[in-house]
């Protein structure tokens, strides 16, 4: 089968889904992609545009497409209609820009909210990256129709929900392994040497490391010793609360900054012994799922999609209510012994080498419908 994938905005979770599962697929899939340089609002603008030119020069015609959230994929089938008409077409939403929670003071623009809209409408069918946010979607969408005077065409949200799907994303976990095994990589645990907090979340307002630090002030008034690893990425490393805090845990810090290379960061993981998340914001959460890969306890918020990526029986010890929540799990988790291999069996299901064939039947069966 002939599967033709389109990407806009061809970076970050966007470019790691589409790559990953075009090495592994036991379909044919050609990525037609735009660069993230333009940013992610003229993507959703004018991608449309541009990548049904580039698909209207193929020669081969495909048997099913598939978008990610940022394409106008209305658009897309009206230029494409005397080309591609009769394929059918699916949209995968990474993120959506309807529940995306905004920064103080920004207001939201609709029309970006409704370019999602239109393509979960125009779509045969419309696949989420997990069951919070395909939740959270259909929510919403009646309150983006219902701000009209008639014609809200509150129908179609049941229409969007009865051709929905779930379908997690594919990680490269395995890249993450270390191709020296017997090479030691962190210092072995002793009573000299604190256990270490990873932050690996960007550093922008959706993730709140605002509320990450003030867990830390909390756990150094009780005397909790911890070592610290920040590598989250940041847009602006010079902005006054990021040099602020890294000089208020200059003392405990062992890392700080993004990792260069894929290698460097699972050399950070390895190193980390609980992973912390503090987001208002996480549609699935990638970044958690290969700390817990690499053997770090999850401490995580009991919101968002964070419930379902761990099983039931560890919500009790892994998720938090609040910030008091927060302070007293993490102390509780850092004086717990290692289960390392424990960790990973929670996150190895999420590999390509298990995820790619879950695309491969999902995608047969779209295209035979």
């Amino acid at each position: 089968m002939r599967v033709l994938w389109l990407d806009p905005f061809h970076g970050g979770s966007h470019a790691a889904v589409a790559v990953g599962y075009a090495a592994r697929a036991a379909h044919s899939v050609q990525l037609l992609t735009l660069p993230i340089s333009g940013g992610w609002r003229w993507r959703m603008r004018g991608g449309a545009v541009t990548l049904a030119r580039l698909a209207r020069a193929l020669d081969a015609r495909p048997d099913l497409i598939v978008a990610s959230d940022m394409l106008d994929l209305a658009t897309f089938r009206a230029l494409t209609a005397d080309r591609l008409g009769g394929v059918p077409a699916v949209v995968y939403f990474h993120e959506n820009q309807l529940t995306y929670p905004l920064p103080p003071g920004r207001q939201r623009d609709l029309s970006f909210a409704w370019v999602n809209y239109t393509a979960a409408l125009t779509a045969n069918a419309v696949i989420f990256n997990s069951d919070f946010h395909r939740r959270s979607f259909l929510a919403a969408l009646p309150g983006l129709l219902g701000r009209y005077h008639d014609y809200q065409e509150l129908d179609t949200v049941a229409q969007i929900a009865a051709k929905s799907h779930v379908l997690p994303p594919g990680i490269d976990l395995a890249s993450l392994d270390d191709p020296l095994p017997s090479t030691v990589h962190r210092p072995p645990s002793t009573v000299h040497r604190p256990p270490s907090i990873l932050w690996n979340s960007r550093w922008e307002y959706d993730k709140q490391p605002a509320a990450f630090f003030a867990a830390l002030e909390g756990l150094e008034a009780r005397g909790v010793p911890f070592r610290l690893l920040v590598a989250g990425e940041h847009i602006d490393p010079q902005a006054p609360e990021f040099v602020a805090a890294r000089a208020r845990w200059a003392p405990q810090i062992d890392h700080w900054g993004y990792a260069p290379t894929r290698a460097a960061y699972a050399a950070l993981l390895r190193r980390a012994d609980v992973v912390v998340s503090t987001a208002i914001q996480e549609f699935f959460g990638i970044g958690v799922l290969e700390a817990i890969y690499l053997g770090c306890a999850p401490l995580l918020p009991r919101r968002l999609n964070y419930p379902d990526l761990l099983p039931p029986e560890l919500h009790a010890t892994c998720l938090y209510d609040d910030p008091a929540g927060l302070i007293e799990q993490l102390a509780v988790a850092l004086s717990r012994p290692a289960q390392r291999e424990r960790w990973r069996a929670v996150a190895a299901p999420y590999d390509w080498s298990h995820a790619a064939a879950h695309y491969d039947a999902l995608f047969a069966a779209l295209a035979a419908e």
